[in-house]
């Protein structure tokens, strides 16, 4: 299938990213979002990013005009998604929201349309039964930072077509990723199944009071040679996206080992969600 335009919705740090990694590869992307103030966001950054690129060489004059050509913003969903060949949803890890945005999507697309989800966690085959497409929906997952980490997780649900998969494949490859394929649906994916294994851990051993967050982090750095810690990557993925997925699988198995840590909970109620905010376990507003 040969895919030139793309929808991205949610204007997030990981929307925004993706948008302009798919500008910067050549396709022409529409990035959307409900909320108007990260909708700026998104776009500011991109006007700030491409004149940094250029000023330190990385990039061309010329390229930095084409790059910005191929991508535009707009909160209006359906002149996002109504002529794409592919859409990719980044938007909050709640199930309903995703389920909503499916739906309006599938009536919003071309037949043609391949409707990807960029969910870390929620496979998309709780997703595809509110589309008339099924064949068509699938996880596309990236890394945060999607312009800077090259993985790309494909999974291709029981529902997902191997003509899908193959697609989705070969887009992640033209975007400049490195595409891995999972042929079943299994929570976590690959390398958010074995990270959430580490970081539940460094949680409980953190709320046993046996160490401290800044001496596991070290721990993890100078003893697995990981290139940070477990709390130092909450951080930069967001507290706030912990604290989520936890209630979202708590809610779901109603099995008490899957509540978030208290201290998750205290720093989500603050809103000291890590980076993004300027605080979570690290401070970063004298950075």
């Amino acid at each position: 299938m040969d895919i030139k335009k793309i929808c991205v919705v949610g204007a997030g740090n990981m929307g925004h990213q993706i948008a302009l990694n798919a500008a910067i590869s050549g396709f022409t992307v529409k990035c959307t979002d409900v909320n108007p103030d990260i909708l700026k966001k998104a776009e500011d950054f991109v006007n700030t990013y491409l004149p940094q690129r250029v000023a330190k060489g990385k990039m061309t004059e010329e390229k930095a005009k084409a790059v910005r050509a191929n991508i535009s913003f707009t909160a209006n969903l359906k002149e996002a998604a109504r002529d794409v060949d592919l859409v990719i949803e980044a938007v909050l890890e709640i199930l309903d929201l995703k389920r909503k945005i499916f739906k309006q999507l599938d009536e919003i697309c071309p037949p043609h349309t391949i409707l990807a989800t960029n969910s870390s966690f929620i496979v998309s085959s709780k997703i595809a039964d509110v589309t008339n497409r099924p064949d068509k929906v699938c996880n596309m997952h990236y890394f945060n930072p999607a312009l800077v980490m090259k993985l790309v997780e494909v999974v291709q649900g029981a529902h997902t077509s191997d003509e899908t998969a193959a697609s989705i494949m070969e887009v992640s490859l033209a975007l400049g990723k490195e595409p891995v394929l999972l042929k079943k649906e299994i929570e976590g994916f690959l390398v958010n199944r074995i990270m959430a294994a580490i970081c539940t851990e460094a949680l409980h051993i953190y709320d046993m009071g046996v160490s401290s967050f800044e001496e596991i982090d070290k721990a993890l750095m100078y003893g697995l040679g990981h290139p940070m810690g477990a709390f130092r990557l909450m951080d930069l993925t967001g507290i706030d996206l912990t604290y989520i997925l936890n209630m979202e699988k708590y809610k779901a198995t109603g099995d008490p080992q899957y509540k978030p840590s208290p201290y998750v909970v205290e720093k989500y109620v603050k809103g000291e969600w890590g980076q993004k905010t300027g605080k979570g376990w690290y401070d970063y507003t004298k950075k």
